[in-house]
């Protein structure tokens, strides 16, 4: 389960628990493992139900589905945002999925890049995938920035 079968499709106001939860899982298991806990309690105090509510009436934002929320993507033109993988569903290639379908949306568009802030622990996950550093932020988290093909030439499929 959560793994190439997931379907990716648009986030609905009902998701926004299992979402939530996913996101508060996701940073306690893998974040926590670079991050001390005030920070982890931080980060999960901003994921919650209603916030994502709120984020999808200004972003795009996705889950992939396998009959439960396994993972989620947003974006906002050519900026990714609050890319997670449960992590009983983790190595199992979810999160390039989820990364493609928004880098193909985005090419869609006409964007010539993607960019994504990191934080140490995703770092690594978007340099795997083709992201370049562009900055270092605050907090010792990243930006990164990826060139995307042409229009028509993303490469990536797109579930809808």
């Amino acid at each position: 389960m959560g793994d190439a079968t997931a379907a990716i499709r648009p986030f609905r106001p009902g998701d926004a628990g299992q979402v939530a939860g996913l996101v508060r899982r996701c940073l306690h298991a893998v974040n926590g493992r670079d991050y001390p806990p005030d920070v982890i309690d931080r980060m999960c105090a901003r994921f919650t139900a209603e916030r994502f509510v709120e984020l999808s009436a200004v972003r795009r934002v996705y889950v992939a589905d396998d009959g439960r929320v396994v993972g989620t993507v947003s974006r906002d033109g050519n900026r990714v945002y609050s890319l997670f993988v449960d992590p009983g569903a983790a190595g199992r290639g979810l999160g390039r999925r989820l990364l493609r379908h928004v880098e193909t949306l985005a090419a869609r568009e006409g964007h010539a890049h993607m960019e994504t802030g990191a934080t140490v622990t995703a770092h690594s996950f978007y340099l795997r995938l083709g992201y370049r550093d562009a900055d270092t932020g605050p907090g010792s988290d990243y930006l990164l920035r990826k060139p995307l093909p042409p229009a028509g030439g993303a490469g990536g499929q797109c579930s809808r």
